[in-house]
């Protein structure tokens, strides 16, 4: 059993960052499912655009469909969800043979929509009907405006990765626009039960911010060396602490009562940016029952070949608070952190769009002439 694998027998699910068309032709991807490493996979924009412009994969949909009068948008939304849809067909067997509750995989809704919940809505209702496969989840950011659009995809009975998080006070959020959409679509007389979500917690990011502002400061009291690459890991069992504790409160018990699947914490952005840290630092130290780690594809591998599986969070609640507190203690908010690191996140998936729409159309032009 390799460290992939020995996972799942923790507990927490590993599902690949990635998606090609590459993958899917040549086979790779489903031998990566029946060897068991993975259990489901996430997109999101600048997967699309490395995919897209890093190769003539496309070439022949993009000249169809560029020759039938699509635009850029049309068109790229053509080709996510023949991938999409292959991808599902091949966790599907996961997906049957948990119940329904894994091999899911994810597309994420036009950037552009970050804050305008209508929109976000009645695209994700456009998305779900065509892709048209029970595994799939539509990718929602946690924005403000984006929360009450999970309530409302939940209660119209749309699977949801919820995106873009980074703060335990957001998720606080997601947890309940969760449970609301789940307890509209139940008093609307729907069934519950075949309804999932996953909160995607951003991880990495978070370090490398918190670590350039201690590089910054010149304090001759405090070793900020020792508080690096721990903030990241805080901020995570500090939501993991938040995700137990909703799962034994009396709204969600009655839910479960009803069939309700758990919304489970999915641990994203676990490449490791800094060299000095180790290339599985955020895949060993987050290893809890009832997770998703979703792995780019390198760190997949280092995992793969080195990684240690153990059961167990690296920190406590207890450590994680006592972490924060120094963080604030030294004029390091993390709430500032976390508002920036949404507002940047959702730039840069806008500008990955934004370049992902320029290629295909300069493809488009290209292949026409």
């Amino acid at each position: 059993m390799n460290p992939l694998q020995k996972l799942q027998t923790l507990g927490q699910s590993p599902w690949q960052d990635n998606i090609s068309r590459d993958q899917l032709v040549s086979g790779m991807l489903q031998d990566m499912v029946n060897d068991g490493d993975i259990t489901g996979l996430t997109s999101n924009p600048t997967i699309f655009q490395q995919a897209i412009s890093g190769s003539n994969d496309y070439d022949v949909t993009i000249s169809k469909l560029s020759s039938m009068g699509f635009d850029a948008e049309d068109i790229f939304y053509a080709l996510a969800s023949e991938d999409i849809m292959q991808a599902a067909d091949i966790f599907k067997p996961v997906y049957d043979s948990t119940g329904g509750t894994d091999g899911f995989v994810s597309l994420e809704v036009s950037p552009r929509l970050a804050m305008d919940t209508s929109e976000t809505v009645s695209e994700a209702i456009e998305l779900w009907g065509k892709v048209n496969r029970p595994n799939l989840m539509i990718k929602i950011p946690a924005t403000i405006p984006g929360l009450e659009a999970i309530t409302m995809a939940i209660s119209a009975g749309i699977n949801v990765n919820v995106t873009l998080i980074f703060s335990v006070e957001r998720y606080s959020k997601v947890i309940d626009a969760y449970i609301s959409g789940l307890e509209k679509r139940l008093d609307s007389g729907h069934d519950i039960n075949n309804v999932n979500s996953v909160a995607s917690f951003f991880i990495s990011r978070i370090d490398t911010l918190v670590d350039a502002r201690l590089d910054a400061m010149l304090l001759d009291d405090v070793d900020t060396d020792s508080m690096k690459g721990r903030t990241a890991i805080a901020n995570a069992n500090l939501a993991y602490n938040l995700f137990q504790n909703s799962i034994s409160s009396k709204r969600w018990t009655h839910l479960q009562s009803k069939g309700a699947n758990v919304q489970r914490p999915l641990w994203a952005s676990t490449s490791t940016k800094d060299p000095k840290y180790s290339d599985v630092l955020y895949v060993e130290s987050l290893i809890a029952e009832n997770t998703v780690n979703t792995l780019p594809p390198g760190t997949m591998q280092a995992f793969k070949d080195h990684g240690n599986a153990i059961m167990g969070l690296e920190m406590g609640p207890e450590d994680a608070t006592r972490h924060m507190e120094q963080l604030a203690n030294i004029g390091i908010s993390m709430e500032e952190i976390s508002s920036k690191l949404e507002t940047d996140g959702v730039v840069s998936f806008r500008d990955s769009y934004e370049q992902l729409l320029d290629v295909i159309a300069e493809r488009s032009q290209a292949l026409s002439t």
